[in-house]
This record gives structure tokens, sequence and C-alpha cells, in this order.
């Protein structure tokens, strides 16, 4: 949708801003544009608005040339988010959300439908928040009205100027999730600017690592945590690289391994033929299939029911989750293995050697998607 072929900008006493940028942001997916300070990232989101005229190059908008158009025309056809959200303080939040097809002149109906829905989208009760004024709302529910505000009139492209930076970890923890939601609905095509390379993993189908006002790799986080281009990229990546592989890895079900399965009301000494292998510890299923804890060989002993000696099973995860968060889940319950479930259905778990094996196996299927 977005296209920028050898944008420039230069300042006049000859500080270039950016330099010849060559770059493509595909329809739907959400781009995250992370580098130093200084590096250009938001004069390149500010110059496909031209909110910041380019000094060269050109910038395609479905093919079309936008770079000598009308800018007004072309900025009420995208929605914009900055850092300090910039809500009218005289104004309402409802007349705030309602300032773009305001000014494409829909009729009052039309807005008043519109404005309703995109509050409940964003999680703002329309009957509780409506007519209230910025100053009445918290930091962060104030940022879910910019987000509002700049889906007003249903844009294609979506620009964000480090909309969480000014807000505390648990709210914008909070914001990206809800932000993740939203896109899994509209699916707009974002342009997301952060300094924040943590976010940029969470939440970009793609990233694009700027320096000196050039682009310096730009592919999906988990092939830049694979493969890091430069010292640069390694460099923000951080030294916890390994972990932030581990958030960006989804569990693989057909890789789990599969330790032997017992029932609740099995007798202890059908359980012992069970663990009679490699296993030392079996999982304990109730009458639906679903795991209810865990039995080690060396409580099976003597007669009785598997329940008699089963202990809890601390760490679960859904199979829908990261490797990241199965790791945490080990880690927080000191856990030799963690369940994976799919709903209520037990698939297999996860052990240390399962990590290894998954963070192994990146590099090979990123270059063999490539191929």
């Amino acid at each position: 949708m977005i296209r920028l072929e050898r944008v420039s900008k230069r300042y006049p006493g000859g500080q270039v801003a950016v330099r010849e940028l060559s770059i493509e942001f595909a329809t739907g997916q959400l781009t995250m544009l992370v580098g130093p300070s200084g590096c250009g990232k938001t004069t390149t989101l500010k110059m496909i608005n031209r909110l910041i005229e380019p000094t060269g190059g050109r910038i395609f908008h479905d093919e079309q040339d936008v770079t000598h158009g009308d800018p007004i025309a072309l900025r009420l056809r995208m929605g914009y988010v900055i850092q300090n959200v910039g809500l009218f303080p005289h104004m309402t939040i409802a007349d705030n959300v309602a300032t773009v097809p305001r000014l494409l002149g829909w009729d009052k109906s039309r807005i008043q439908r519109r404005v309703t829905e995109l509050l409940d989208l964003v999680g703002l009760d329309p009957r509780q928040f409506a007519r209230r004024y910025p100053h009445q709302l918290s930091g962060g529910q104030r940022q879910r009205v910019g987000v509002a505000r700049a889906l007003g009139a249903d844009p294609p492209i979506l620009l964000m100027d480090e909309p969480f930076g000014a807000i505390d970890r648990i709210a914008r923890e909070r914001l990206q999730n809800e932000f993740l939601r939203i896109q899994r609905e509209v699916r707009k095509t974002v342009i997301f600017v952060t300094h924040d390379i943590d976010e940029a993993i969470k939440l970009g189908d793609r990233i694009a690592i700027m320096n000196l006002g050039q682009l310096v790799q730009y592919d999906t986080p988990a092939a830049i945590l694979a493969k890091p281009g430069t010292d640069l990229v390694i460099e923000l990546l951080g030294p916890d690289r390994g972990l932030k592989r581990l958030s960006v890895t989804p569990i693989d079900l057909g890789a789990l391994e599969k330790p032997p399965v017992v029932h609740a009301d099995d007798a202890l000494v059908d359980a012992r033929r069970q663990l009679d292998g490699t296993w030392r510890r079996a999982i304990v299923l109730d009458q639906d299939g679903r795991p209810v804890g865990e039995l080690d060989r060396e409580r099976a002993d003597g007669d009785g029911r598997v329940s008699d000696r089963a202990q809890p099973l601390d760490a679960t995860i859904s199979a829908d989750r990261t490797l990241y968060d199965a790791f945490s889940q080990m880690l927080i319950h000191q856990a030799i293995w963690v369940a994976v479930l799919d709903g209520a259905r037990f698939c297999g778990v996860l052990t240390p050697e399962s990590f290894v094996a998954a963070i192994q196996r990146v590099p090979a299927e990123i270059e063999g998607a490539r191929r």
C-alpha cells in the first residue's frame, strides 16, 4: 500500500535526516520503525503524510504518487496518533473522536454511530465516557481516545509516533495488548515509531531498523532476532536476545514431548507399568481428559489409586502462547516441565531440552521460508 522510493530530507545548513530511503509497507501489516535517537524514524513517518515535505524521492500510496498532491486530502485518508495524544481539551471525548468524520461532512447520526462503535472498540463505555473531557481521563484512557480518533473515518492507514511512550509500564502493556486486539479486528496498514525494541518485537509483523537516516535491516521480528544484520542491531536487541527469540516463537504442537498419561482413578500398579521406561513422571488426567496433576515414580509404590499419590500440576500454558510464556511458567513454578493445553485438551509437555531444540530450529525455518 505504501512505497517510498529514494526519499530524502535535507535541512538548510546541510543536515540530512533521511538519505534516499526505499522501503515498502505491506497492506494490513503493522510495521515498527526503530532506531537510536536522530536516526530519521519520526521524520520518515511525517513525510508519509507530508507533515514534513521530502526534499527528494517519491512516495506512493496504492501506486499513486502523492509526493506533490494535496497534503490536506492526503492526511484525511490517514489516522495519526502521537505520544501526548493531542486531544482538544475544550471538546468532549465524543467530539474529539468525531473530528475527522465531521470535517468530511458526515451526517450527525452516522457520526454518532461511529463514535459509539469506536469507543466500544477501544474498551471505553460510550455511556460513561462520551460526555467527559480529556482532563477527566487517565493517561491510558486518553491514549485509547487518541487511537479511536485516528480510526474515526475508517482510514486504511494508521501512523503512530511513540503513542505509548509516556505511560507507565503496566498501562503501556495493557494498551499494547488492547491495540493488538484492535489490529486483529480492523487490519489496518500501521506504521509505528518506537524507541523500545521490546515493544517493536511484541507488536510488529515486521521491523524496520534505521540509523543515520538509512535502513539498516528490515524483516520479521523472528528473523531479526535469529540473524541480526549489524553490530548496531545486536546492540539494540540487547544481551537477552536469546530470551527475546522465545517471545516470538509459537509453541509447536508437533514438537511437544509425550510423557506417559494415567488417569486419576487408575490403580497404582497399572501406573507403575507406564513408568518403567525412560520417564519418571506421568501426567494425570481426569475423566474428561483434562490434566489435573502429575505422578512421580517414587510416589507410585504400593496399592491404591493414582489420585492418592498424585501431586498438583502447577506449570501449564495455553497452546496459543509463546515459548517465552511457557519458559516463564517453568521458572515461576520451578518445574521440570510445562504442560501444554489446547482448550482443556492435554497436548504434551515442554522440557528444558524442548526450548533449546525450538531455538535451534528457528534459523533453519526462516531460511527455508525465504527460499
